[in-house]
């Protein structure tokens, strides 16, 4: 069944179903555009890493034997040192947290070059911190070169990405860079209550661009990850204004 909602399911904006929507949209619009550029182009799912350091706190130290010197084996030399026992051992993996961040690259089968890179943004990607520097230094170098560049939008909370002058005012939006026409760019502006659109994804120059449908996409995942089972059980983070909360309150679910 698909989303009750005409557009982006607010829903789904949730942390509990977000990082799985997510990862799920990048592949189905993966296995979307694979099937129609294939044979000379490939469509893969890539991953950007985001290292976090985190707080002592959430160190933890694993075990605490005795302090102890090993004896030399017979035989050496009588300056050599005996190896030391630590004291304690710490597991480093808590100390370095990861955070994975899939998205699309499609390259030239031949060559194997990137034609157009995809992102799907995520909180990480928006609210203010290390993840959002390290997104806006990548972004900047993706705009700057010579693959195309699609970024989506699909979450109301934290602050957008720049945008230029004056952009118009939305509730989500898609960015499509090409780099002849760089520094414009195009811009789907996209409310609550719109339906998500159907968005180019370009390739190699004179060729046309394929297209991605991604309120069909949209529908596909929330039906075959179940969505509907549960996100609805939450209040919506972030929350709608007034006039958007009494509007949605007509494609909502009866609760069992």
């Amino acid at each position: 069944m698909p989303s009750p909602f005409p557009g982006m399911n607010p829903y789904l904006e949730h942390p509990d179903a977000w990082e799985d929507f997510h990862g799920a949209l990048i592949y189905a619009a993966r296995d979307d555009l694979a099937g129609r550029l294939a044979p000379h182009y490939l469509v893969k799912v890539a991953d950007q890493v985001y290292i976090h350091e985190l707080p002592p706190d959430r160190w933890r130290p694993i075990g605490k034997p005795d302090l102890a010197v090993a004896r030399p084996p017979s035989g050496d030399h009588p300056h050599t040192l005996a190896m030391i026992e630590a004291p304690a051992h710490v597991e480093m993996k808590d100390v370095i947290d990861e955070v994975h961040a899939p998205y699309l690259e499609v390259r030239d089968r031949a060559t194997r070059e990137v034609v157009t890179v995809v992102e799907l943004l995520s909180p990480s990607n928006k609210r203010e911190g290390t993840d959002r520097e390290q997104y806006l230094d990548k972004r900047r170098r993706l705009l700057r070169s010579r693959a195309n560049f699609v970024e989506i939008d699909l979450l109301r909370g934290n602050p957008r990405m720049p945008l230029g002058n004056n952009p118009p005012r939305c509730d989500h939006y898609v960015l499509v860079s090409r780099p002849p026409q760089w520094p414009r760019c195009g811009f789907w502006p996209i409310q609550l209550r719109d339906p998500l659109p159907v968005i180019p994804i370009p390739l190699k120059a004179g060729e046309p661009d394929a297209a991605l449908d991604l309120q069909a996409v949209m529908h596909r995942v929330y039906d075959s990850g179940k969505f509907g089972l549960f996100i609805y059980d939450y209040d919506l983070d972030p929350p709608l204004t007034p006039e958007d909360a009494a509007w949605a309150q007509q494609f909502l679910p009866t609760r069992p």
